[in-house]
């Protein structure tokens, strides 16, 4: 009995020495792999499991190509239907927004101003006429009860379509920023309407020069708009 016992502490203590002396990165076997190597699925690419040369083999990732990402549920809103990019303006704050007036075009298409002005004015009139008033006189209806003041008059500022565009999208002064209420063609409507009905200009107004001397860039802009 005692040698046996002795011959079982033997090969156990072999086992564990041979084991530790394995290679850590090559393992015989892994229990449950995925709790150490998980898998982090590319949407738009063939799932491919990083511990191995299999591939996807789900049938719904297999009709797509093996993408994960799956096609939007009817009723979906598309982000960015008008396909807008950013604007192409430094990402400092008072940078961009100097950048911004020289701006005197917006990407919508001309053919649609007629829609894009309704759209604008719809717009606005939900989104911005509490505070802007419905003239664009800053004299919404929250300015006359008191509770907000400052907000300036439209056609006492020097703007254009892209310096409007830039403060919806990123505010300006105690204006916070509405990127998460307006779409990016929505934000281009809304500057639309603005110019055409408060500075009565269309998308084509001049833009204005921005030839300031740099250190003087911070000062100036905090005075318009």
């Amino acid at each position: 009995m005692k040698k046996l016992t002795k011959y079982i502490i033997l090969s156990t203590a072999g086992i564990l020495i041979f084991a530790s002396c394995s290679n850590k990165e090559q393992p015989a076997l892994v229990y449950f792999p995925d709790m150490y190597y998980p898998v982090a699925y590319d949407p738009y690419q063939e799932a491919v499991v990083p511990y191995g040369e299999q591939t996807s083999t789900i049938p719904l990732f297999e009709n797509q190509n093996g993408r994960t990402a799956l096609a939007p549920v009817p009723g979906t809103i598309a982000q960015n239907e008008d396909k807008v990019l950013p604007l192409d303006v430094p990402e400092e704050y008072n940078a961009g927004y100097t950048a911004s007036l020289a701006i005197a075009n917006s990407p919508l298409n001309p053919a649609n101003k007629k829609a894009d002005l309704a759209r604008g004015k719809d717009l606005y009139n939900k989104t911005c006429a509490a505070c802007h008033g419905t003239v664009g006189d800053g004299q919404g209806t929250i300015v006359q009860s008191g509770a907000y003041s400052g907000v300036p008059n439209y056609k006492d500022r020097q703007i254009t379509i892209g310096s409007v565009y830039y403060v919806i999208e990123h505010g300006r002064n105690s204006m916070g920023s509405y990127a998460g209420q307006l779409l990016p063609g929505d934000r281009w409507r809304v500057a639309l309407h603005v110019m055409s009905e408060f500075k009565k200009t269309d998308a084509s107004a001049v833009a204005i020069a921005t030839t300031a001397p740099a250190e003087s860039t911070e000062e100036s802009t905090t005075q318009q708009q």
